[in-house]
């Protein structure tokens, strides 16, 4: 069996960069062939070297292809590794021949590009390699996938088919990512009177309701009635249709302030409402610039762990991605090079220690709250266990989703995770806002009980900062 035969199966053509992105990618295609050109393995075993993402990633690669070569001879390799057969096909695979397999440029020559394609450059011995590779068995299907825009262009232009990696995509559109938020119809109460049950427990107001709508809602998502006084509440708990909701405290008046901040609109208050919770362990805010994620997230925080002893210190921390030219090595301790990171905390623990008493109260309260914040960088988090913190990661949509994965899972007993970030600045490369580890959690955390998701919607930095998100 060659890679001239199984004519109903297609063939992937696999760009450098999609293995150093995902390294499972190769096991992605189900019951397709995937063949790697020999400049790919040498571009892998260059980015071999270092701590980096993509070395580790390019590391990871070389160890799947030897253990799918362990046992392979050269009349195997010839005739293409058997790869394992992914979970949802698995009930319906009776014979590895229906599996994917592994092909690798062992006597393909590349073609000879187009005078337009000049040059012995990688990406155009791969447009070679897919030109051979689909004149040689012209009865497959043969489509190069790469996560490179350019490479996909010069594809089209010569004739090859050619696709983006989508497999690692949440959702095939950011605008259709969980917002945290659903607005009930006008009539609701009334379309839903015989079902409603109400009581209140320990001074709080709580309603169990059934009907054709509480089937699509998630626990934990807020919900609210336009109206005067509005009806704001939250999903404590659901069964089927039969959900119970709770009503959710104001915390827009200055009597009920969280460390001296009030909600200023009915997202900011929801977001209070998840923060303070005690039963929920993880919350995402999302939102752009000046919609009060940090405040809010660095207000709560303080108020449950100097106020209510809930947790024994913040830590705050993001990933050091810069906006512009990178300004080189920072002088002093991980404290002190995160610092001009975290500008932001800066900016937000100066409207939170406006106390009376002058120079010196002032200064005895930023030296209590300092004494409370640690600022940690997510380079040093492998390994570590955090007990009863109140962890503040900042800028999380430039995280991958494995990254995430490495920060969540360091949570120990009594810890809370709250996530800030906008999708729509990301300065990661090869993250796009359907791929990014913020997305990724919201989605995933949206059926978990003990977490908690709210888009914010309006900016309230100022009337300048409002005017230039809308027409700049």
């Amino acid at each position: 069996m060659g890679i001239k035969s199984r004519q109903d199966k297609k063939i992937f053509i696999l760009d450098t960069n999609v293995l150093m992105h995902d390294p499972t990618s190769i096991f992605r295609f189900a019951e397709h062939d995937i063949f790697i050109p020999m400049v790919v393995l040498e571009e892998l075993d260059r980015a071999k070297k270092g701590t980096s993402e993509v070395a580790r990633n390019s590391r990871q690669v070389s160890r799947f292809l030897d253990e799918l070569m362990t046992s392979a001879s050269k009349g195997a390799i010839d005739s293409g590794l058997p790869l394992p057969c992914t979970a949802k096909h698995r009930e319906d695979i009776v014979d590895s021949a229906d599996c994917g397999h592994l092909f690798f440029q062992t006597q393909l020559q590349p073609k000879q590009l187009p005078q337009t394609l000049p040059g012995n450059t990688p990406d155009n011995n791969i447009l070679g390699t897919a030109l051979a590779l689909a004149e040689m068995a012209p009865k497959r299907h043969v489509t190069l996938v790469s996560k490179d825009i350019n490479l996909r262009i010069k594809a089209a232009v010569i004739g090859i088919h050619t696709e983006d990696y989508h497999n690692d995509q949440v959702l095939d559109d950011v605008n259709l990512l969980y917002s945290g938020e659903s607005e009930l119809p006008a009539d609701f109460w009334e379309s839903h009177s015989k079902d409603i049950d109400s009581w209140q427990e320990d001074g709080h107001t709580y309603y169990r309701v059934k009907g054709p709508d509480t089937a699509k809602w998630y626990v934990n998502q807020c919900l609210y009635i336009e109206g005067e006084p509005p009806f704001e509440a939250v999903v404590r708990s659901k069964d089927g249709d039969d959900a119970i909701i709770e009503i959710v405290k104001d915390f827009r008046s200055s009597k009920h302030a969280v460390w001296g901040i009030a909600a200023r609109n009915r997202e900011q208050n929801f977001a209070l409402n998840l923060l303070m919770d005690p039963t929920i362990d993880f919350v995402t805010l999302l939102g752009t610039a000046g919609t009060g994620k940090t405040l809010l997230a660095l207000a709560a925080g303080l108020a449950q762990v100097l106020d209510k002893n809930r947790f024994r210190e913040i830590i705050m921390t993001r990933v050091t991605v810069p906006v512009g030219e990178d300004i080189g090595f920072l002088p002093g301790t991980e404290e002190e090079k995160m610092t001009p990171w975290m500008g932001a905390l800066m900016d937000n623990l100066e409207v939170l220690t406006q106390t009376e008493g002058g120079e010196w109260g002032r200064a005895a309260t930023d030296d209590l709250l300092r004494s409370r914040i640690r600022i940690h960088s997510l380079n040093f988090m492998r390994g570590r266990t955090f007990l009863n913190k109140y962890i503040i990661l900042d800028e999380a949509q430039n995280l991958t989703p494995k990254q995430m994965k490495t920060l969540i899972t360091r949570a120990g007993p009594g810890t809370k995770i709250v996530c800030l970030g906008n999708v729509a600045q990301i300065d990661t490369p090869y993250l796009t806002e359907t791929t990014s580890g913020l997305t990724y959690v919201v989605d995933r955390f949206k059926n978990w009980p003990h977490g908690g998701h709210i888009t914010l919607l309006r900016g309230e930095r100022s009337r300048l900062a409002d005017f230039a998100s809308e027409a700049l």
